[in-house]
């Protein structure tokens, strides 16, 4: 029999150290699905189907690109900042934050490094890669312009509006 404890209260707050070595820990973590991803596609592109079009190295130059700036930008959320004593003042940005502008750069990584080991079944698999301005377009949608254009309208003042609706009522009588 399996007992499950909730935890009550607030959850607890990581310290500035614990960020940073986890930040270190997940910055390695995708810098080396970021090479696997890209060695997989040129060995496989080149080394087991022998040639390769214009397209593949299109390809090739576009996911070195987009990891690239992926994970420099990641780098640049992340940087600490020490004391002159070596002390950290500042652990950066949590990275593994959920809901944060880390996890959604992590999935156009994680989307590039599946579009770059996909490619080798099908170069027809890079449209996978559509999804981000897809994502993107929805999550614009739903968080600020539907919410914009859907809003009810603001509430008048009801007791002029009263006053002025029993006065037009008196004016249609006469």
């Amino acid at each position: 029999m399996v007992v499950i404890t909730q935890k009550k209260g607030k959850e607890g707050t990581k310290g500035a150290k614990q960020i940073v070595e986890e930040n270190k820990s997940t910055l390695s973590f995708y810098r080396n699905m970021f090479l696997g991803g890209l060695f997989a596609q040129l060995f496989g592109t080149f080394a087991f189907f022998g040639g390769a079009s214009g397209w593949d190295y299109f390809f090739v130059v576009f996911g070195i690109i987009i990891n690239t700036a992926c994970y420099q930008f990641m780098v640049f959320m992340s940087k600490p900042t020490l004391s002159e004593s070596g002390a950290v003042v500042d652990s950066g940005v949590d990275l593994n934050m959920p809901a944060g502008v880390a996890e959604h750069v992590k999935d156009v990584l994680i989307l590039t490094c599946g579009c770059q080991v996909l490619s080798l079944l099908s170069r027809y698999c890079w449209f996978l890669w559509l999804l981000v301005p897809l994502r993107g377009f929805y999550y614009v949608w739903s968080k600020l312009i539907a919410p914009w254009i859907f809003a009810p309208a603001p509430e008048t003042n009801t007791a002029g509006d009263e006053k002025k609706q029993r006065k037009m009522d008196r004016r249609m009588r006469r």
